[in-house]
């Protein structure tokens, strides 16, 4: 395919949903001949990823705040962003599922970094968490419009079934992991904990 961009992708690859592109193709090592076409892979991709998709939706909990698939895909995409850690992705869930649940703001960077595009230089700024996008989650209230990267399966059923937590905070711990709080005092002492913890492997 000579053009890329996802209305050509989405017709090209005849999606059910053509506004649903970006995040619908699943993550793989996909192996192919000398004669498999671009747009064969992306099929076979896109395809796995609906039936991923159509598995977490159908076993999700009860009362989860998604309109709809693309929500979850979406939700899933900002864990991916978030956390490495395998243990900690429900709990990063919870985070945003009790944020959505009473009406707090999801306050989450890798949106900000998605919604900046190529004006992002690697640091983030206070004006940039302040400044409008369709994906600043710092500006806008609710999910942003669409995932924000592909997510793995394993966030996919993160997003499908978070932990039962009262978090609605989190932040780096310095160690790889992340300290989850239930208020914003507690936070921002996680916060400075993570502070200090940066100074000391700086040797400042």
């Amino acid at each position: 395919m000579k053009d890329d961009s996802y209305a050509t992708v989405a017709e090209t690859l005849k999606f059910e949903h053509p506004e649903w592109v970006e995040g619908w193709f699943y993550p793989d090592t996909w192996l192919y001949t000398a004669h498999t076409t671009d747009v064969a892979l992306l099929k076979r991709a896109h395809q796995k990823m609906v039936k991923a998709v159509a598995q977490a939706w159908d076993s999700k909990v009860d009362g989860l705040p998604y309109k709809n698939e693309n929500d979850l895909v979406t939700m899933a995409s900002i864990i991916e962003k978030e956390t490495a850690v395998a243990g900690e992705r429900d709990q990063v869930a919870s985070v945003f599922i009790n944020r959505l649940r009473i009406g707090m703001r999801l306050q989450t960077d890798p949106t900000v970094i998605y919604g900046m595009g190529e004006s992002y230089n690697g640091k983030l700024t206070r004006k940039d968490l302040e400044t409008p996008t369709a994906y600043n989650t710092y500006v806008i209230s609710g999910m942003p419009p669409g995932p924000i990267a592909v997510p793995s399966e394993a966030s996919l059923q993160a997003a499908a079934h978070p932990a039962k937590t009262p978090y609605l905070y989190f932040v780096a711990d310095g160690k790889g992991g992340h300290t989850f709080s239930t208020n914003l005092a507690s936070h921002n002492k996680a916060v400075q904990v993570y502070i200090k913890a940066l100074k000391d492997k700086n040797g400042q």
